[in-house]
């Protein structure tokens, strides 16, 4: 029985790192690298990735979920869906006709994980409700994983995990076993961002480039969790990313029964919501672009935002030279 060390390499810091520290200590030929692909990524990931293989020589396989099944369930639901129920206001609960053509009609899998997923849920993920995580990352590396277990061997998963990136992860372990054959290894839990970056220097082994565009974290783009400086400097350097990310709104709004779908709730609104639709309408992609650009809670246009020149490095590691 042999043990294989699998390290999740999501194309940031952390998990270079991580990739790096499997190295040096057990070698290429023990180390396999793994990527699970939103299909909500910026090129330059993939091109990091790339990158990646050729520096250290490790294949990292790229893992992409796929929700064929899920969407013909769900448009076989909505063909047949003929409740009554009436909901606390009196309206009843079903899908109308008009609401089942619309769905019908664009509910085919596109195969991009991302939004097939937000197809399937007639929604997207928030963060109460961060479903993508599951389904697009820890399953399919999960799945992975088992197969080497089930193939007789002791599998040790690398995670790129340090305690000072959220309270949620204060208490994550250095070490623990999480199953037959299988172990968690976080060797990154005491080290902090400017650690990791130093180390990876060390090894002559280069950031990815969006971590000098304005970007603390680079899985997704944008991620659901982004923040107000992050989204201005999306919106400023990668606008076809916004115009994407629109687009899908439009599509996963048409799969849900109320049609309606934000990819980001729009900052400052009450949570009791009338009208679904018009909310949807408002408070779209590019209306919480125009927030991230203002100052003072929202209030006012900042200034320093029209002075800054998007080709203008910009990390928040101090990595510009």
């Amino acid at each position: 029985m042999s043990i294989i060390h699998v390290v999740s390499v999501s194309g940031g810091k952390d998990s270079a790192a991580t990739l790096l520290l499997a190295i040096e200590r057990f070698g290429v030929h023990r180390v396999r690298g793994i990527f699970c692909d939103t299909g909500n990524e910026h090129e330059a990931v993939y091109e990091y990735l790339d990158y990646l293989q050729l520096a250290t020589g490790v294949t990292i396989t790229r893992l992409t979920a796929n929700f064929d099944a899920e969407i013909a369930n769900k448009r076989m639901f909505i063909a047949r869906d003929v409740r009554t129920r009436r909901g606390k206001d009196g309206r009843r609960v079903r899908w109308t006709n008009k609401a089942k053509r619309r769905a019908l009609a664009v509910l085919h899998p596109t195969g991009n994980p991302f939004l097939d997923l937000c197809m399937w849920k007639g929604r997207f993920p928030s963060r109460k409700a961060q479903f993508c995580t599951e389904h697009l990352k820890r399953n399919m590396a999960v799945e992975y994983q088992l197969a080497l277990v089930e193939a007789g061997h002791t599998v040790v998963s690398w995670q790129g995990v340090r305690r000072d990136e959220s309270l949620s992860r204060r208490n994550a372990k250095s070490i623990e076993r999480i199953g037959p054959g299988m172990f968690a290894y976080r060797p990154l839990v005491d080290w902090s961002a400017l650690d990791v970056f130093a180390y990876c220097a060390s090894q002559q082994i280069q950031p990815n480039p969006l971590y000098k565009q304005g970007m603390t974290r680079v899985g997704c783009m944008p991620c659901i969790n982004v923040n107000k400086g992050e989204l201005m400097q999306i919106a400023r350097r990668f606008i076809q990313h916004i115009g994407r990310i629109y687009t899908w709104e439009q599509i996963v709004a048409a799969c849900s029964k109320h049609q309606a779908a934000t990819f980001i709730p729009a900052p400052g609104r009450g949570k009791i919501i009338h009208d679904q639709q018009a909310y949807a309408k408002d408070n779209g992609i590019w209306s919480v672009v125009e927030w991230s650009k203002t100052s003072r809670g929202g209030r006012q246009f900042s200034l320093l935002t029209v002075l800054d020149e998007p080709s203008a490095c910009s990390s928040e590691y101090g990595l510009c030279e």
